[in-house]
């Protein structure tokens, strides 16, 4: 019996160890995985963080390949008065603005003048504005153009024991034209044509019909009228076989982004006989004259004749 109880408890401590062992054989495979995990985050957190490197580039990229916006994208164009200090009317310049753009106004004092620290103000119309910069002797205001509104006049007034001021008038583009009427005769053909320093968008040609205006290329007739674009700057209008029915008044319209201008023109149309009237005119005067002449010479004749009787007379008696 004592020897099977303690074959038993020899058995049951033989167990005892190999589980023992198990267990402390399988403990050291639970810090390698945690390393190997561990490991693994890491990667992981710096594949994630190159990942994030690598959107991120094209992002910086396209943030510095962005356009610009269209405020900043205008051009600038840079205007300048010159004032003597005298004071009277004031100086003026026409300022063309075709499209949305930056524009310098600057009201410069001649260091000659005797105007000594003036008060400098500018206004547009009759609101006051602020000028952007200043030096000694000149004041510059820089205005941003995006719209028709924007346009106008803009005055700088300098006051100190005088007043001198000049006006900047910031206008669409003005057409260039023919003022004087068109003059032409029946048959023929008249040729108006209109010109701007700058292009613009787009030309339109009207007639006038009574009080409204009429698009001449609604009702263009190409053996009437023919519309030539010469360049982008240059426009004509050319009217066939002109009759009475054509004279009036016709308009050149161009289109720029901030509004247009118009150019008028007047159209007379005579007839064939006119260039001949001063000269029927004046054969008529001739033969005027001459029948005058000749109805004298006649009457004088019949006088003298009548006075010779009469001498005759006398002697006889």
């Amino acid at each position: 019996m004592p020897a099977t109880f303690y074959g038993r408890c020899l058995g049951r401590l033989l167990l005892l160890l190999l589980l023992c062992t198990s267990v402390s054989g399988g403990s050291p495979t639970d810090p390698a995985m945690t390393t190997q995990d561990s490991n693994q985050t890491e990667v992981n957190s710096v594949t994630k963080m190159q990942a994030g490197h690598e959107s991120s580039g094209p992002g910086v990229a396209t943030e510095k390949l962005k356009p610009a916006g269209k405020e900043n994208s205008y051009n600038v164009s840079a205007h300048e008065i010159l004032l003597s200090g005298v004071s009277g009317a004031p100086l003026e310049k026409n300022v063309p603005v075709p499209s949305p753009a930056k524009v310098e106004l600057t009201c410069k004092l001649d260091e000659n003048s005797n105007l000594k620290n003036p008060q400098v103000t500018w206004k547009k119309g009759n609101e006051t504005i602020s000028h952007t910069s200043k030096t000694p002797n000149s004041w510059t205001v820089q205005l941003t153009i995006s719209e028709s509104s924007q346009l106008g006049s803009y005055s700088c007034i300098l006051k100190s024991e005088k007043e001198v001021s000049a006006v900047f008038h910031l206008q669409v583009p003005k057409i260039e034209g023919k003022e004087k009427p068109v003059i032409t005769y029946e048959g023929d053909r008249a040729v108006m044509v209109c010109k701007t320093e700058y292009n613009p968008k787009a030309w339109t040609w009207y007639m006038t019909n009574g009080t409204e205006l009429v698009a001449i290329d609604k009702i263009l007739p190409i053996d009437k009228f023919q519309i030539k674009r010469q360049s982008a700057s240059v426009n004509r209008l050319e009217v066939l076989k002109l009759s009475k029915e054509d004279r009036g008044v016709y308009w050149c319209e161009a289109a720029f982004d901030l509004g247009s201008a118009k150019m008028r023109f007047e159209l007379r149309v005579l007839s064939i006989m006119a260039p001949l009237k001063p000269f029927v005119a004046i054969v008529a005067e001739v033969a005027i004259l001459v029948t005058t002449i000749f109805l004298y010479e006649v009457y004088s004749k019949r006088k003298g004749k009548g006075g010779e009787k009469e001498l005759d007379q006398t002697e006889r008696l």
